[in-house]
């Protein structure tokens, strides 16, 4: 290691050549090769040339982003909120993350911290032990008044300090004279300027001081390093000595153990990623097993079961979901053979009752329209009682057929295209007896221009008579209103009363068979308690809809929308199924009877 003293406030090298302070070597001086510290180099400013790159760089990366997250956001949503695996994968990535990088940081900040202190030991001891040979070989010059006694102390001091090799690693050695006018002995290829002045105004104070701070060499590089100072007592005057320990290997160490617990976190991430992705297939694949196999049972396919491995908790769950598909099996199986007798028990009896029937109603005619004259007032009165009951009773007999048809699946429509504003005014016109003797008005709204639709018209006719009779009986004597409008893919009909109305939730239940409002009421509009409930099917079977809203004191309405062409899917209805005059309720209000369901 060569050893040239440099004059601080300027002078002349070994070769004879002037040198400034913070000026290169002289030419043939000896230039050792350092790798710079990635965070110790003293570079001047980058220029704007050389943040275009990486600007560019990332700007294209915010375009794509971008680009893609049009539609990778909401795939990503989706699958987040489909998938219980993706969840629990993702959030032990994120805490596993989080802890990796905790455990690291502090880690690698204790690791360095370690290095460095034991660095700092080693340099102070190198300084000490360095400080004791400097005096020894200091105190044999009694005065400086003999310059080249002095220099050649010196030099030698330096060279010696320098070759010695010790476990502080390399380092660089300068010496600064005050009795030769602040010069300064050094060895290496450093440049004075690497001492900091805030060192030297420590060491000044008579004090040893340590400082990590950039060490620059003649090349222009430049090293983070330690910077060790003492003050030299001697007989010839003032010195001071620095070691200038360069951070390069210990760099390079910290370096690689920030890489080793970088590669170590990112594997151990993955790895918990991977287990706890492992782990939730485990317990989610049962659970959709589970899903697929309700979803199938739900269709109707009730041999469906799960598969039973082990005696664990999952095994435990599949065989309660066994256990609950049996017994829903087994009810569902009761019920459906409780409904088919139901269904031949209501067909049976129906055509059974069909003969009697007629025989009962042949001699009720006779009595009736023949002798009726002839029998007293009570008995007369008996025939006409007996009459309009048979009337009723047939109206029921026929009503349970067509609901056993309905039953048996055995219904059919005959389509064909109709303008239902004749139909609309037909019903009209045959309600109007009934509506003459309820005190009621129909009003009805039909379109000037035709309402043509795929409809098999004696249906549509037994609907809209059902619903306006209905209406009718309902309505207290208040006026009905009948209202007819289509477009191109729906046509509807709507019947509105102003009578009782229906409470909150029945206007899902006046569908149902022989449902009444108020059970304990007597029926005494001579409804069979089917009609409603037949609408709906033949609603169904045309593929549209019958909805029913009500609310107490304001009357119900009934809407029925039907498809213009035969098995097209309905969307929307050309009318509302509430009306525009409805009034909105109020919190608390006086309740209102409800009504009877046809």
């Amino acid at each position: 290691m060569s050893h040239t003293p440099v004059l601080e406030d300027g002078g002349e090298g070994m070769d004879g050549r002037p040198l400034a302070e913070g000026s290169d070597t002289p030419a043939g001086a000896t230039a050792t090769s350092r790798r710079a510290a990635p965070d110790g180099d003293s570079a001047g400013p980058p220029s704007s040339t050389e943040h275009a790159g990486p600007i560019d760089a990332v700007t294209r990366v915010l375009r794509a982003a971008r680009r893609y997250g049009v539609w990778a956001l909401p795939w990503a949503s989706e699958r987040w909120r489909r998938s219980l695996q993706l969840r629990v994968a993702t959030t032990t990535l994120a805490v596993s993350t989080v802890v990796v990088a905790v455990v690291g940081v502090l880690l690698v900040n204790t690791i360095t911290a370690r290095i460095l202190d034991a660095k700092q030991a080693a340099a102070s001891a190198e300084t000490r032990n360095g400080l004791r040979i400097a005096e020894r070989q200091l105190s044999v010059v009694v005065s400086s008044s003999d310059p080249d006694n002095l220099r050649t102390t010196l030099f030698a001091l330096t060279e010696d300090l320098a070759g010695r090799g010790t476990n502080a690693g390399l380092f660089s050695i300068a010496v600064v004279s005050e009795a030769e006018e602040r010069q300064t002995w050094y060895s290496g290829d450093v440049q004075p300027v690497s001492i900091p002045d805030e060192l030297r105004r420590s060491v000044d104070h008579g004090q040893l001081a340590y400082q990590y701070s950039q060490i620059v060499f003649n090349d222009g590089r430049a090293s983070k390093g330690l910077i060790v100072g003492t003050p030299v007592p001697a007989p010839a005057g003032s010195f001071r000595l620095f070691y200038m320990f360069p951070l390069q290997a210990e760099e390079r160490t910290i370096v690689l153990v920030r890489q080793t617990v970088a590669l170590t976190g990112i594997l151990l991430v993955l790895l918990l990623g991977g287990i706890a992705a492992l782990v939730t297939r485990q317990v989610v694949r049962p659970v959709r097993a589970a899903a697929q196999i309700a979803e199938r049972f739900a269709g109707g396919r009730f041999e469906q079961r799960m598969h039973v491995h082990g005696k664990d908790e999952l095994a435990m769950l599949a065989s309660a979901f066994n256990g609950m598909a049996d017994s829903l099996q087994r009810q569902i199986r009761k019920l459906e053979d409780l409904s088919r007798l139901q269904r031949r028990f209501t067909s049976d009896v129906s055509h059974e009752l069909r003969t009697p029937l007629t025989t009962v109603r042949m001699a009720a005619d006779v009595l009736y329209y023949s002798s009726r004259a002839d029998f007293p007032p009570e008995v007369a009165r008996s025939a006409e009682l007996l009459q309009n009951e048979l009337d009723r009773f047939e109206a029921l007999l026929v009503d349970l057929l067509e609901i056993s048809r309905y039953d048996a699946r055995v219904a059919v429509l005959e389509a064909e295209p109709v303008d239902l504003r004749p139909l609309v005014r037909g019903v009209v016109e045959a309600t109007t007896a009934i509506a003459d003797q309820q005190g009621s008005m129909v009003m009805v709204d039909l379109p000037d221009e035709p309402v043509i639709a795929d409809v098999d018209a004696r249906r549509v006719e037994r609907i809209l008579r059902n619903l306006l009779v209905n209406a009718i009986e309902h309505g207290e004597g208040r006026p009905v209103e009948v209202r007819l409008l289509g477009n191109a893919e729906a046509a509807a009909v709507t019947v509105r009363d102003h009578g009782v109305g229906l409470r909150p939730g029945e206007a899902g239940l006046v569908f149902d068979r022989f449902w009444r409002a108020d059970p304990s009421r007597d029926r005494r509009t001579g409804g069979t308690g089917l009609g409603l409930a037949i609408s709906l099917e033949d609603a169904r079977l045309h593929g549209g809809w019958l909805h029913a809203w009500g609310r107490p004191g304001q009357g119900a309405q009934f809407r029925l929308t039907l498809p213009v062409r035969s098995a097209a899917p309905l969307v929307s209805s050309p009318l509302p199924i509430e009306p525009d005059n409805a009034i909105q309720p109020r919190l608390a209000g006086r309740p209102a009877l409800g009504r009877d369901g046809g």
